[in-house]
C-alpha cells in the first residue's frame, strides 16, 4: 500500500535544492576558424535575451541577431549562451547593453566584420531596435552575388 504521508524529502525547503549544473558566466570561449582564408558569414539568432530596465527593474526581452565574418577565431556557442544569461539580472539601457555586448564579442574574436541587432519587445507602446557594427581596419565586404 502506498503512503500518502509526506516524506522528509517532500517537506525540505527549496533553498536546499542542488545548484543548477550551469550558471551565467562572463567568460567567452573561442575556437580557431576552420577556413581563415575565406570570407564567410556566421549568423545567429538568440530569441531569449533578457535584462532589466534600469529605471523600473522590470524585465526587458529581446531577440538578438548576430552576424559576423570571422578572421582567426570563432565564438563557441555554449559560452555565448552563458554570457548572454549573465545579463538577466542586470539593469541596462537598450543602447548601452547592445554596444557592450558587441564590444565584448568583437574583442574576443577580432572579426573582420560584426553586426549585432537587438530587437527589444514592446514596452509602454514602444519597441526598440538597436544596431551596432564593428569593422576591422581595411576590410571591405565583397560585392553581393545576384543570381537570376
Amino acid at each position: 500500500m502506498l503512503s500518502t504521508q509526506p516524506t522528509e524529502a517532500d517537506t525540505e525547503p527549496a533553498d536546499t535544492d542542488p545548484p543548477m549544473p550551469t550558471q551565467p558566466s562572463t567568460e567567452l570561449e573561442t575556437f580557431p576558424n576552420p577556413q581563415p582564408q575565406r570570407d564567410y558569414t556566421i549568423r545567429m539568432r538568440m530569441p531569449e535575451f533578457t535584462c532589466l530596465c534600469p529605471r523600473t527593474g522590470q524585465p526587458d526581452f529581446a531577440t538578438l541577431e548576430l552576424e559576423y565574418v570571422p578572421d582567426r577565431l570563432c565564438l563557441e556557442l555554449k559560452a555565448l549562451k552563458l554570457y548572454l544569461w549573465s545579463f538577466r539580472d542586470r539593469g541596462a539601457f537598450h543602447e548601452a547593453v547592445t554596444n557592450e555586448i558587441l564590444a565584448r564579442l568583437a574583442g574576443a574574436v577580432a572579426p573582420r566584420f560584426m553586426r549585432l541587432t537587438a530587437r527589444f519587445n514592446v514596452r509602454g507602446g514602444i519597441d526598440t531596435t538597436v544596431i551596432v557594427e564593428h569593422r576591422a581596419g581595411g576590410w571591405q565586404a565583397a560585392e553581393p552575388v545576384r543570381l537570376p
